[in-house]
């Protein structure tokens, strides 16, 4: 019986063409994950403080809103216009949202926020942002604040305060740097 020997180059080869199988298969899943299932996002400041804090690395869901709509407490990820945002949604379509002395009134009854950070919550001082008219966010669209109210660029610092709806791309599920944490509505 004659026994035959592999040749060297063809086994090489078939190694080679598996590790390029694998390889490839790897992207393709990573880009398909982080373009459909996640969102990888760099939260760089402090306007959601404490409960993310500056510099974080967050993951956010994007099949959250496939068959339901964000709600109140949820914390998003956005595109803005240079860059994804993330902050919590305050005010949900057809809702009438007002501050008055930096307190968050929702159809005119306040809102009760245990997340929320903000040394001015006890000042009787009016300052930017403690105050902020009535709007009515439209449908298909919301009203969001950071938790940290005194240092957030937000729906009340926009032109447009309105967040669209289409704009959402997920649901913020944990933070994984710099530490790990699991957000809960």
């Amino acid at each position: 019986m004659k026994t035959e020997v592999p040749d060297v180059k063809t086994e090489l080869w078939r190694e080679a063409l598996s590790w390029a199988k694998t390889i490839l298969g790897a992207l393709i899943f990573a880009w398909l994950f982080t373009n459909f299932v996640i969102v990888n996002a760099h939260v760089p400041t402090g306007s959601m403080e404490a409960t993310i804090p500056a510099p974080s690395r967050i993951i956010a869901f994007r099949l959250s809103y496939m068959f339901n709509e964000p709600q109140r407490g949820d914390i998003i990820v956005f595109r803005g216009e240079e860059q994804l945002l993330v902050k919590r949604v305050i005010g949900l379509p057809g809702e009438t949202v007002s501050i008055d002395n930096w307190r968050v009134y929702i159809n005119d009854e306040p809102l009760v926020e245990e997340y929320k950070q903000s040394a001015f919550d006890t000042r009787t001082i009016i300052a930017p942002h403690s105050e902020f008219a009535p709007v009515t966010v439209p449908e298909g669209h919301f009203f969001v604040l950071g938790d940290n109210r005194d240092s957030s660029q937000d729906s009340r610092s926009w032109v447009d305060p309105f967040v669209p709806a289409d704009t959402i791309l997920g649901r913020a599920l944990f933070l994984y740097w710099p530490r790990v944490q699991v957000f809960t509505r």
